[in-house]
């Protein structure tokens, strides 16, 4: 009977290695079984249905919330943060959508971990837009050792998030930045010229999950596109990311003089491209 009543209890640091233990020890459910309690909660309202669903995915949490180890926060907080996650969505969970509870409860998870992270984690208080946000949790996978970025390196990750290399710049700086001081000092001036970084912890006006949910279709249109591309010939895709990816953007006329052919020649074959593009684009 203990065991049934620890993983609903306070996760803190001491009791850690024992919480993970006694979560682990819930065997975790089959289609069916999953399927049966999700009914009972979403059309009978069930308490108990909705226990059964969140105890047996307690260990999905901590193995998401261990992804985010390396920001230094204490493993205990991350892990709670994702059970609310986790209760978030066994509550919005609809049986009849067709897919499993891990798969759509993994979004509500990882928002409310990096909710806890933005609002903790010293240099993020100042990372509130969603592209930043984004930039911030990709830039630290990227990061493979100690020290500043060449510039190389600075070009390839700009290239892989899609943002410019300023951008990556600017965010590698907070990452070394040393700790802002959270709240006005008594000696700040009252002209209104200093915020305080308590103002930038929350961002309301956007919704983690969507964004999150956002992120991943913006990745996979992004892997679409890269495929689509590798099917045309080189001179189509050199001038497909010449007059629409790169930031320097060519002209007609430039890639004209680059192959020796006209300005109307290079604007059928960009057309033409376009077209083979669209219907890749489609197929895959």
């Amino acid at each position: 009977m203990a065991n049934q009543a620890y993983p609903m209890a306070l996760v803190t640091q001491d009791s850690l290695d024992g919480y993970i233990r006694s979560v682990n020890s819930y065997p975790m459910l089959t289609a069916d079984e999953e399927r049966e309690l999700a009914e009972r909660l979403h059309y009978d309202g069930e308490i108990e249905a909705a226990k059964g669903l969140i105890l047996s995915h307690l260990r999905f949490v901590v193995h998401v919330a261990r992804g985010y180890s390396g920001y230094g926060l204490p493993m205990a907080d991350l892990v709670q943060e994702g059970n609310i996650g986790l209760m978030k969505a066994v509550k919005r969970f609809n049986p009849e959508v067709g897919v499993r509870l891990v798969s759509f409860a993994v979004h509500w998870i990882k928002a409310e971990i990096h909710e806890y992270v933005l609002r903790n984690w010293r240099i993020v208080k100042i990372a509130t837009t969603k592209a930043q946000r984004k930039l911030f949790f990709n830039l630290r996978k990227s990061k493979k050792r100690l020290g500043w970025f060449n510039n190389g390196e600075v070009e390839t990750v700009a290239k892989e998030l899609g943002v410019e290399p300023s951008e990556v710049r600017e965010m590698e700086s907070r990452l070394a930045a040393q700790d802002s001081t959270f709240e006005m000092q008594s000696d700040d001036d009252d002209t209104g010229s200093y915020t305080a970084p308590a103002l930038y912890l929350e961002d309301k006006s956007s919704d983690l999950a969507d964004d999150y949910e956002a992120q991943n279709w913006e990745d996979h249109t992004n892997n679409r596109l890269g495929h689509a591309l590798a099917t045309l010939d080189e001179r189509s895709q050199h001038i497909v990311r010449s007059r629409w990816l790169d930031d320097n953007k060519s002209t007609l006329q430039d890639l004209a003089d680059t192959y020796g052919v006209s300005a109307e020649r290079i604007r059928q074959l960009e057309k033409n491209a376009m077209k083979k593009l669209k219907a890749a684009v489609g197929e895959f």
